[in-house]
């Protein structure tokens, strides 16, 4: 069983900067954040592939980046500028050779 540990949210002004991390039990081959927002459906934010592709949905594009430390298995997503409708729950999400894996979920809350 894969364990994946989130870390980094909280609570931050707009304009505001936080990083996410997830540190998973075992080596990640893709990864990706995914965010839930109350009465929303869950949506990809970033994502990295396993040859260092990155993509980013357009509404964080230029403010969020993705970014991986593969000798601790963990993945970041720095989010900066944020905006109140960044508000969620953000998920990381890792593919391993054990399959498919989802964190447990990072409470962000961007407000005055």
């Amino acid at each position: 069983q894969v364990q994946l540990v989130e870390s980094g949210g909280g609570l931050v002004q707009p304009g505001g900067s936080l990083r996410l991390s997830c540190t998973s039990s075992t080596t990640i081959w893709s990864m990706g954040w995914y965010r839930q927002a109350p009465g929303k459906k869950r949506e990809m934010v970033a994502h990295l592939s396993r040859g260092g592709i990155t993509n980013y949905a357009a509404s964080v594009q230029g403010r969020f980046t993705i970014s991986r430390d593969a000798a601790s298995n963990t993945v970041y997503l720095e989010l900066n500028n944020l905006k109140p409708e960044d508000t969620a729950v953000y998920y990381c999400w890792v593919d391993t050779a054990a399959g498919v894996y989802w964190g447990q979920g990072t409470q962000v809350n961007v407000s005055s």
